[in-house]
């Protein structure tokens, strides 16, 4: 279970633990609406939604959801719930990575990272319709391979850039995603368009001790199926969170949206592959 972390501006701990003074950084000015108007063009259009169809039976579903370019070179986080679909190419699951409003058919990519922790703790998670989880190990990276149209591919894509430092709770932020909760097939082929949300962080929780791990993001458009893999921004444009879960039921601004933070994606990467997640992000894409 996550726990609650507290924050001032000296010091952040569990509520579960003895606090231990660590660095975080300053209160940040309150942004302008230029600010934040400008953060929500960029991750507007770094936004991406992954439609991957299943053709065969066998207790798999077809999902859509989405991702944010986060290198210009054409890498994606999106989370491991969804980048999975990638593995089973052998079990006739095919997948398309769109742009847009509405979003339409731009790339085919490749599965570059997952976190096998996830894999592991998830096993079953293909088959089941409602998979559910807090959130922990679930990232993933994708790398665009190839256009799905007669289109070259750009030299450079609109990206935002991964966020170093964690955030504090109450940072105004800029919510991202591709959500289709309320869509038939039909419309999600044809008239998913992106939803962009300006909030703010409501609660910040830790699956450790005392590092900010998950936003807690409260109500509103974005808490819906299909936005899982969106992208949270502060008023700087840079990533601080991809959204992971949410709870489905009742009106969305009742609902609780959740995303894992970027400090602890890189600090997971880390522990996981003994490297820099920036390391893999400087490599050539068919490299990485």
């Amino acid at each position: 279970p996550k726990k609650k972390v507290t924050a001032s501006p000296s010091s952040v701990a569990s509520t579960t633990s003895v606090a231990k003074s660590v660095p975080i950084p300053p209160v940040p000015a309150t942004p302008t609406d230029a600010e934040l108007d400008s953060a929500a063009s960029a991750l507007r259009s770094a936004l991406v939604n992954i439609i991957c169809n299943v053709s065969t039976g066998g207790g798999l579903h077809s999902i859509s959801g989405s991702g944010v370019f986060i290198d210009s070179k054409g890498i994606i986080l999106t989370n491991a719930h969804i980048a999975q679909h990638f593995l089973l190419a052998d079990r006739n699951v095919s997948c398309i990575i769109r742009s847009g409003s509405p979003a339409t058919d731009s790339y085919t990519a490749a599965l570059i990272y997952i976190s096998p922790a996830w894999l592991k703790t998830n096993a079953d998670a293909f088959t089941e319709t409602l998979p559910s989880g807090t959130g922990e190990y679930d990232f993933a990276l994708l790398a665009v391979s190839k256009s799905a149209t007669s289109i070259a591919l750009p030299t450079v894509f609109p990206f935002v850039p991964l966020a170093t430092n964690p955030v504090l709770s109450g940072t105004p932020v800029v919510i991202a995603s591709y959500g289709a909760q309320f869509l038939e097939s039909n419309q999600i082929r044809n008239f998913l368009f992106p939803t962009v949300v300006f909030g703010s962080v409501k609660d910040i929780f830790t699956f450790a001790t005392n590092t900010i791990d998950v936003l807690a993001l409260g109500g509103s458009a974005a808490a819906q199926e299909g936005s899982s893999g969106g992208g949270v921004v502060d008023a700087s444009g840079a990533l601080i969170g991809t959204i992971t879960t949410s709870t489905v039921k009742g009106t969305t601004d009742t609902r609780s949206l959740n995303a894992i933070t970027a400090s602890y994606i890189r600090a997971e990467y880390a522990n996981e592959t003994g490297s820099a997640l920036d390391l893999l992000l400087a490599k050539p894409l068919t490299t990485a």
